[in-house]
């Protein structure tokens, strides 16, 4: 039989949570009585199978260490941010007085040793915090690493120092599980592949984000990548590569559908905003229903988001200079009252309840 991984291991402790208070409730309204014994045997049953979970996976037995491990999370990313910082100033405040040679050698050590640390810490650490806030600071010392080597031997700067930090902060996040380090490296890839496009349109790389369209592709390959990478046994990573796909895709087209004029496309800026315009509000239409039919939550709600997004910007350039206030900010109202009912008129036909789920 296959061994649990911590995200069905933290699933299993909730279930049993769950029952237990339900079993309570039943019990409190006399719908049905246990003996003694079988009290006993459930609850020695339970205290055992989580004792286990809690062993190999450190994971939160009730909503108070639930509260407690939200509070180390926060404490762990606020400490690996002081890390960071302290390193990039250490570096900076004494990196005048040290020879090339110790430079160099600080650089291709620095990175190193604080990779293995996280490696190890990981190892050790069930609970990762240690481990996210170790990598986070390797993730730093490799970001400085690349880009002081570059200043001391006089390289011009270059996109390709993207994709080397990407796959740095992804082999990181992979190795310890951790979701900050893959979101900086998706960060990295987007930057990377963007500034790629934009360089094969005949643009230097550094002025990519003058032209929104420079992030389609990136948008397309990171919402794909979990159709052909299992990610079951890590928590949230489907999720973030999805959500980032999705604003890769929709930040770009409501930049344009405002400001058509930046657009590769040669052609009227009134027509480009337009056609942006109605791309984003099929598109956003577009998630909402694939998220509801393939159980992904956070495709619904970018969706949702982008789709009311999409339609105040709309409101606001047909109404705001011709309407008195009070009235656009009643239409606004009136729409958002309406959005409710059609979500809640969806609830009830069981669609959003059958459709959306956690991964």
């Amino acid at each position: 039989m296959k061994p649990p991984s911590k995200i069905e291991a933290q699933k299993r402790a909730d279930q049993i949570r769950a029952f237990q208070s339900e079993l309570a409730q039943l019990e409190r309204d006399k719908v049905v009585a246990l003996t003694d014994e079988q009290r006993s045997a459930i609850h020695a049953a339970h205290e055992t199978l989580l004792g286990q979970l809690t062993q190999t996976f450190d994971i939160d037995r009730t909503q108070r260490e639930k509260q407690l491990s939200l509070g180390m999370r926060i404490a762990s990313f606020l400490g690996a941010l002081a890390f960071a910082a302290s390193v990039f100033y250490f570096f900076y405040q004494f990196w005048g007085r040290l020879s090339t040679t110790a430079q160099v050698l600080i650089l291709i050590l620095a990175p190193l040793s604080t990779f293995v640390a996280t490696i190890l810490i990981s190892w050790k650490d069930q609970s990762g915090y240690f481990a996210k806030l170790a990598g986070l600071v390797s993730f730093a010392c490799f970001v400085l690493n690349i880009s002081m080597l570059g200043q001391i031997f006089n390289i011009a700067p270059s996109d390709k120092a993207f994709i080397v930090w990407s796959a740095f902060a992804l082999l990181l996040a992979y190795s310890c599980e951790v979701r900050l380090l893959l979101a900086a490296g998706i960060l990295c890839f987007i930057a990377f592949l963007s500034a790629r496009m934009g360089t094969w349109s005949g643009i230097y790389w550094l002025y990519f984000g003058e032209r929104p369209e420079n992030f389609f592709p990136a948008a397309a390959f990171l919402f794909v990548v979990p159709q052909f990478m299992d990610h079951r046994q890590f928590s949230g990573f489907a999720s973030i590569y999805r959500v980032f796909g999705l604003l890769t895709l929709f930040i770009p087209i409501l930049i344009l559908a405002n400001w058509g004029g930046i657009s590769y496309l040669n052609a009227d800026p009134n027509f480009i905003e337009g056609a942006y315009q109605v791309a984003g509000f099929v598109l956003s239409a577009a998630a909402i229903g694939l998220g509801i039919r393939k159980k992904w939550g956070d495709v619904v709600n970018t969706g949702n988001a982008f789709f009311v997004i999409f339609l105040y910007t709309k409101f606001y350039d047909w109404w705001w200079d011709v309407m008195p206030k009070y009235l656009f900010f009643l239409i606004v109202g009136l729409t958002a009252v309406l959005f409710l009912l059609i979500l809640k008129r969806l609830r009830s036909a069981g669609l959003l309840h059958r459709g959306v789920a956690n991964d």
